[in-house]
């Protein structure tokens, strides 16, 4: 299908990233579940989440407004809607602020400021300071403005519980801990296999500035600090032994995974680390909250 004969909604839902957004926003739902002995607060867990998946959508919007010229010369991102022409600069830019207005107005009005605050500095940090500058800047980029993407079982945390309680903050860093380590892997697999297109948009990702061999042994030593991260949560008495095998066992395959990336059956196996990571922290997160929820169901 041409661009031209894709309908304009999906144009602007493909700036959203849904796939994505889908995965931050779970993630953040995870974050509400754990906040509370029982169920969140309704109103707080619904608007929370709409307002997060708006300015997580926003930011998306914005990196499209932003790599728009590097996306024209790679691959896996020549069919956005801006690449392609099928909708200009002026209207993603419209889009953009109006789901970021939205998600403000949203999470200040019928959550809490905090949220608010931590959403809109996570919205600034993805969509300005790692895809306006940290991307263009250093192959650390991605470690570096990892902490934004890793934020969103914060905003969820915040959203049900005001970081009132004594241990909000440091419970809810945990798991911002594990995606802030979780995607070094996930995002370096993904450019070993597009090393290519990232020469060509001259995007300084680490396998294009020290090569693919340096990138395989980064990957292979951040598996190894997020197995040991994914453990903490049973650590600081956060979840039980359900999680804790849960973590292991989807730890070990990931390690696998980085160890036989060091010397690969054949070039797509780069694609099969990314696609595992996927998996990998959608699969630790629901073991996360079934752990939390199975005292309550065995009770």
């Amino acid at each position: 299908m041409t661009a031209a004969a894709i309908p304009t909604w999906r144009q602007y839902l493909e700036l959203t990233k849904p796939r994505v957004v889908a995965l931050l926003v779970f993630t953040a739902l995870v974050g509400m579940f754990l906040a509370v002995p029982g169920l969140p607060p309704a109103r707080e867990a619904v608007f929370g989440l709409i307002g997060i998946w708006l300015a997580s959508s926003s930011a998306a919007a914005i990196n499209h407004l932003i790599d728009q010229r590097i996306d024209k010369l790679m691959a896996r991102t020549a069919h956005r809607p801006l690449a392609t022409g099928a909708l200009r600069p002026a209207q993603v830019l419209v889009f953009a602020v109006a789901l970021g207005v939205a998600s403000m107005a949203i999470l200040v009005l019928l959550v809490n400021t905090i949220t608010a605050v931590l959403t809109f500095a996570s919205l600034i940090g993805y969509a300005v300071v790692y895809t306006g500058w940290l991307k263009r800047a250093t192959p650390q980029n991605i470690v570096i403005g990892g902490v934004a993407g890793a934020s969103p079982p914060l905003l969820g945390w915040a959203a049900v519980t005001n970081m009132d309680g004594p241990w909000d903050w440091q419970h809810a860093l945990l798991l911002v801990l594990i995606i802030f380590v979780w995607t070094p892997p996930h995002f370096w697999a993904l450019a070993i296999f597009r090393r290519d297109d990232y020469a060509r948009a001259l995007i300084p990702m680490l396998p294009v500035t020290h090569g693919v061999t340096y990138t395989r042994w980064q990957i292979l030593f951040y598996t190894v600090l997020l197995l040991q991260v994914s453990i903490l949560p049973v650590v600081f008495g956060m979840s039980g032994f359900f999680y804790l095998g849960g973590a292991l066992v989807l730890g070990s395959v990931f390690l696998w995974y980085a160890w036989r990336l060091l010397d690969p059956p054949d070039e797509f196996f780069a694609m099969r680390v990314f696609n595992y990571s996927i998996v990998y922290l959608m699969a630790l997160f629901a073991f996360l909250l079934v752990d939390h929820w199975l005292p309550l169901l065995l009770g």
